[in-house]
């Protein structure tokens, strides 16, 4: 007894093998024989997609629905860019701000307490440029650190100026010469620079030199100073470093070490305070005397008067426009 033959139509074009092979699927739910004849120019266009099987009494295809949209789905042309538009959106939630901008503070803090030397160059850029007249490290970090603490980000550079003054300035109590004359120093420093196209004519400058000068008579101290000039905003400031006490006999072999035809004698001394002490006083260094004698290095001297500097510039600044 064959299998029954009621449901299927024998003229049917269909072939129950394609898609296995050239094999008859081996499935209990599909009969394992094939229509013996087929229609002509009616075979499967592999280009054209034919119905999954012909059914039925007289010979109608089998239709399946069509796929509806889920009309509650997002458009996907709609989606905001896609991941990108995501990222736009919640960046521009407040609260993500805030703790995007904490997280980075985290990160950085991290980086920096791992690797000091890091933070230059993560806190360079923003809106403060700076130029100090100077290319030493010690001038050129120590304005460095103490704008970046107070602006949060700034470019602090270093350009050497021309070296017009005595390498130790000094004046008497009278008329404060040093003091004047270190204030010349910095600004024809300033000027210099601004002469030759080394910096344009509005840049914002630091110029610091440190001096000796009788403030009250037969004492000595040597003092810093930095001016910062900002022609951009017509500010200028002028700042002084804490002062250090020199003695008396020191002054004078510094006074002794210094030719009489020395050019610039007249301003200044051509030995340093730090030569001296050198000569003078065991287990000192030229280098860092300010430490052996006060307990504080030069480089944090000059930051705290930079830090001081940069908090007056910061409140002399117009406010800025967003």
């Amino acid at each position: 007894m064959g299998p029954p033959l009621s449901n299927y139509s024998m003229s049917g074009g269909y072939d129950i093998t394609r898609g296995h092979a050239g094999r008859t699927p081996q499935t209990p739910l599909m009969p394992t024989f094939s229509s013996p004849n087929a229609v002509p120019a009616m075979g499967p266009n592999p280009m054209v997609q034919q119905p999954l099987m012909m059914g039925g009494v007289d010979g109608s295809p089998i239709t399946f629905p069509e796929e509806q949209e889920d009309p509650r789905a997002p458009s996907q042309a709609n989606a905001g860019g896609g991941i990108w538009g995501f990222f736009r959106g919640v960046a521009g939630n407040p609260v993500v701000k805030n703790v995007l901008d904490r997280t980075k503070h985290s990160v950085e803090s991290m980086i920096t307490t791992l690797d000091p030397g890091m933070a230059p160059y993560i806190k360079s850029g923003g809106d403060i440029d700076i130029v100090v007249t100077s290319d030493k490290e010690l001038h050129v970090e120590a304005v460095r650190d103490a704008f970046q603490e107070v602006f949060g980000m700034a470019l602090v550079t270093g350009e050497p100026g021309s070296p017009t003054s005595p390498r130790s300035p000094w004046g008497t109590q009278p008329e404060l010469r040093s003091v004047q004359l270190g204030l010349s120093t910095l600004l024809e420093r300033i000027d210099s620079l601004r002469r030759a196209g080394v910096i344009h004519e509005k840049q914002p400058v630091v110029s610091l030199e440190n001096f000796i000068a009788e403030l009250f008579p037969d004492r000595w101290f040597d003092i810093g100073c930095l001016i910062l000039e900002d022609p951009g905003h017509s500010i200028r400031i002028e700042v002084f470093t804490q002062t250090t006490p020199l003695a008396l006999d020191h002054i004078q072999q510094a006074q002794s070490l210094t030719p009489p035809d020395y050019s610039l004698r007249w301003s200044g001394l051509i030995a340093t305070v730090g030569e001296v002490l050198e000569r003078s006083l065991p287990n000192i260094n030229r280098t860092d005397w300010h430490q052996a004698m006060t307990g504080m290095t030069q480089r944090q001297m000059i930051h705290s008067a930079a830090k001081a500097l940069a908090g007056i510039y910061k409140r002399q600044l117009p406010p800025r426009t967003v």
